[in-house]
């Protein structure tokens, strides 16, 4: 039983991992040049707030040397200089607040309104993507694009970016200042930089592999619970409530001293940067001290010296710790790109045909028509099939016999092979998508509802629709009854995928959909399958409805869906064996009789049961 949980958890781990691919690595700061030149004036207000509010803060500690120097050392009791001095040193300060508040809001600003451009790109683009990627790709790997990515591209803004400038821009400073102190003290100074370049470097690489370690182990720790959660019933049903709470310990061990390597390291890197500091700090004293004691330097010089030494390792730290995040966004950049230079397979041509829905017939011919899914074996063959406008044709056969695949055809969700498919004499490969889907409606085994009101979800969140429009679709329905016994009827707000809802009333809003989008070919499938007899016999009434008029195909699970459509077809490995209505293809005993008399006997075992 273990190496059965073993194996379903290695299957779980095989769906949800992303098909390889092989992108061009791009930098994030090549990724995001031409974001940042739309947004240049913030920059460019961004570089020059930082500026000010460095210089700012900078300039503090030469003023203090300055009151030192020219005025205390002296003997001078200038107390109006001094005064001066200080509503300068005020002035300084408020500035530093003030444009270091504005350096933050603009970064902010431009970083935010990025992301967002980003995230709603690659959310539209997604939305346009062939439904052969959703069959590749799991939706928990296109979740993390949208959120985690996007989140360490924010953080790139938030973080690189701001220290990048403000602690960039503040050790050039730091060092223009010291030359205009003292250039030799400086020189000194400067000995230190290969000692500083070298910890960073050999830091670099050790932090790095950690960062990776421990973001590795998390992620394989959040799967390894996500696994477990959407098979608890097999973990249950075999009682593996102990292994896997073992494997979990074991997981959750391991990341924990991956994250305690990782503080470590972040601890030793800080504090070395501290003790070089300290070192860098006694070092200048004890060399300024002596020129001090000498009369060949002044003691406000060696202050400010001491006091740009201690700034000096700050930006140096800060920018070194970035090192992760960059990594962070550049994969996340690296990924989103590649995901924006996927091409869907089912496109509109350059000069596609917009159809006036209203003159839809509803005549249907699928011409020769060849399909297999990619990588896979081929599970329509050389099929035809023609239906007449406002024709009910009913689709059965067993599980794999392409009957679905049919109707992904026809809504274009793949195109295909060889062949083609025609509404009206239009190959639906000519015609726009967005008029496809208004001429071809479809009604799912497992109706979709949204997180809204029962009326956004019947109008699919389309304002140019009326309230009444929307009422008299549920009326003719009849759902108008369900939804007017909820606790604010149209105005009631559903959950996502409408829980609380039966599967019957989830349904007969669906067909409100129909209803209220009128398309000309309507398509169900299995959209009965899942429910009691009551409530199919509500969807079987609104079906007969909804259907008048309108070319319909229906997928059955269960033949009393179809025994009254006009022309019942049998399908089997992706052809079309037998086709007639329920009577004919009964006296014909093939097929469809041994569907049929299979539905009986499963039908008197449950009126038995």
């Amino acid at each position: 039983m273990a190496q059965a949980i073993n194996n379903w958890q290695m299957d779980q781990k095989a769906d949800l991992s992303e098909p390889k691919a092989k992108p061009k690595y791009i930098s994030t700061f090549r990724a995001l040049s031409g974001y940042i030149k739309e947004h240049r004036l913030t920059f460019i207000l961004f570089i020059a707030c930082t500026l000010v509010a460095i210089a700012a803060e900078l300039l503090q500690p030469y003023l203090v040397k300055i009151a030192i120097d020219d005025n205390l050392m002296t003997g001078k009791n200038d107390y109006r200089s001094l005064l001066v001095i200080c509503l300068i040193y005020l002035g300084l300060s408020v500035s530093a607040f003030v444009f270091a508040y504005l350096q933050n809001n603009l970064l902010q600003k431009a970083g935010q309104s990025i992301v967002a451009s980003i995230r709603k790109r690659l959310f539209a683009h997604i939305t346009k993507l062939s439904m052969s990627y959703f069959d590749r790709v799991p939706s928990g790997s296109l979740i993390t694009h949208v959120s985690s990515d996007t989140e360490a591209i924010n953080q790139f803004f938030n973080q690189v970016v701001l220290s990048i400038f403000r602690d960039g821009l503040t050790l050039t400073f730091i060092l223009v200042l010291m030359f205009q102190l003292d250039a030799q003290l400086t020189l000194y100074c400067l000995i230190l930089l290969p000692i500083i370049a070298g910890i960073a470097i050999a830091f670099r690489s050790y932090m790095r592999t950690t960062y990776q370690m421990a973001r590795t182990r998390l992620s394989r720790l959040v799967a390894f619970v996500a696994e477990n959660l959407s098979g608890m019933n097999i973990i249950q049903i075999f009682h593996q409530q102990e292994e896997q709470k073992k494997q979990f310990r074991e997981k959750n061990d391991s990341y924990f001293q991956a994250n305690i390597r990782e503080i470590r390291t972040n601890v030793l890197f800080n504090r070395s940067f501290e003790v070089l500091n300290n070192l860098a700090i006694a070092f200048v004293t004890w060399l300024g001290g002596q020129a001090v004691l000498g009369k060949t330097l002044e003691f406000g010089v060696l202050y400010a010296f001491i006091t740009y030494i201690r700034l000096f390792f700050q930006p140096i730290n800060t920018i070194t710790q970035q090192w992760n995040t960059l990594q962070s966004a550049t994969v996340a950049i690296n990924r989103i790109w590649s995901i924006l230079a996927i091409e869907p397979e089912v496109r509109d041509k350059p000069l596609a045909l917009t159809v006036d829905k209203d003159r839809i017939a509803g005549r249907l011919d699928f011409n020769g028509i060849t399909f297999a899914y990619p990588e896979g074996t081929t599970v329509i063959r050389e099929l035809d099939l023609h239906v007449r406008p406002g024709e009910m044709v009913g689709i059965v056969g067993t599980t794999g016999a392409g009957k679905s695949s049919l109707i992904s055809l026809l809504c274009r969700f793949y195109d295909v092979k060889e062949g083609s498919i025609l509404i009206d004499g239009y190959d639906i490969r000519d015609i726009a998508q967005h008029d496809l889907h208004r001429i071809v409606g479809l009604v799912q085994q497992e109706p979709y509802l949204y997180s809204g009101t029962v009326l956004d979800n019947v109008r699919m969140f389309d304002a140019g629709i009326s309230r009444e429009a929307v009422i008299r679709a549920c009326e003719f329905i009849g759902a108008d009854t369900i939804i007017e016994r909820m606790k604010d009827g149209y105005d009631t707000r559903l959950s996502e995928r409408g829980s609380g809802l039966s599967a019957g009333e989830r349904q007969l809003i669906s067909f409100a959909r129909i209803i209220v989008f009128a398309p000309r070919i309507l398509i169900l499938d299995e959209a009965t399958a899942n429910l009691d007899s009551h409530t199919e016999q509500l969807v079987q009434s609104a079906l007969e409805r909804v259907s008048v008029g309108r070319t319909t195909l229906v997928i059955a699970h269960r033949l009393s869906t179809i025994m009254g459509a006009d022309r019942i077809l049998v399908m089997s490995k992706g052809r079309i064996v037998e086709e007639g209505t329920h009577e004919e293809l009964l006296r014909l005993g093939g097929y469809y009789d041994e569907l049929y008399k299979h539905s009986q006997g499963q039908q008197a075992t449950i009126e038995a049961g």
